[in-house]
C-alpha cells in the first residue's frame, strides 16, 4: 500500500489538532484585554472537580434584549421560542464591548457592552472591542465558560469564592474573569479575579 494513503491523513489530523492551540497563541498575541463581569456561582460546585462552569452578565439574553441591535439580531435568526429562546441555536453573534473607567479597588472594572449584531463591526473606538459568542438556548457563549483550577491553587480559589459570596446572606458577590479578544472576536481566559485576588490561568 502506498504511503501518501497514511501520510495525508496523518498530516490533516495533525494540522487541525496543532490549528487549536495556534489559535490560542494568536489571540494571545494580538488580542485587547476585556474585563468580564461574572454571575454568582454554586461554591459547592467548584468542590467537585477541577473545573467550574462560569457565565456572564453578557451570557443573559434577556440583558442583551435591551442592547442596539437586538431587534435586528432577532430579525435575521428568530428563534423557535420567542420568550426563552429568542435567537435560533447557534447563531453568531457579535457583542461590542467598551471600556469603563479605572476602578478604585484592586479589581478592574468590567467592560459595558453597548451593542449586539449579527455581523462583525467593521469600525470600533481605541477603547471598544467586539466579542464572538453563539446562542445557546437562551443565553450566549463565547468559549470562556470554562475556568479550569490550577491544583496548588484549588482549594484557596474554593475558599475565597465561598467567602466571597457569604459577604451578604442571600446575596452571592460576583466576582470578574480577564480575557484577550482578538480582531475576529475569539476570546481566551486570563485571569479571574475573586476578593482583589488575582489567579492566572
Amino acid at each position: 500500500m502506498k504511503i501518501w494513503r497514511f501520510a495525508v491523513p496523518l498530516l490533516i489530523q495533525t494540522a487541525f489538532i496543532l490549528s487549536i492551540p495556534a489559535q490560542a497563541v494568536y489571540t494571545h498575541i494580538t488580542g485587547k484585554t476585556v474585563v468580564l463581569q461574572t454571575l454568582p456561582v454554586d461554591p459547592y460546585d467548584l468542590l467537585r472537580g477541577y473545573s467550574q462552569t462560569l457565565s456572564y452578565d453578557i451570557s443573559r439574553q434577556d440583558n442583551l434584549k435591551k442592547l442596539p441591535g437586538w431587534d435586528e439580531v432577532v430579525k435575521k435568526a428568530p428563534g423557535q421560542d420567542k420568550k426563552y429562546a429568542p435567537i435560533a441555536q447557534n447563531t453568531t453573534i457579535y457583542l461590542t464591548l467598551q471600556e469603563q473607567k479605572l476602578s478604585q479597588q484592586a479589581a478592574p472594572s468590567p467592560w459595558k457592552p453597548i451593542r449586539i449584531s449579527t455581523e462583525k463591526p467593521t469600525s470600533l473606538a481605541p477603547n471598544q472591542v467586539a466579542i464572538k459568542g453563539f446562542s445557546q438556548y437562551n443565553s450566549v457563549n463565547y468559549n470562556l465558560e470554562t475556568y479550569y483550577l490550577p491544583e496548588d491553587q484549588r482549594d484557596k480559589i474554593n475558599k475565597d469564592i465561598t467567602q466571597a459570596q457569604q459577604v451578604k446572606p442571600g446575596q452571592p458577590q460576583p466576582f470578574v474573569v480577564e480575557a484577550k479578544v482578538d480582531t475576529q472576536g475569539n476570546a481566551i481566559p486570563l485571569s479571574l479575579w475573586v476578593k482583589n485576588r488575582n489567579y492566572r490561568f
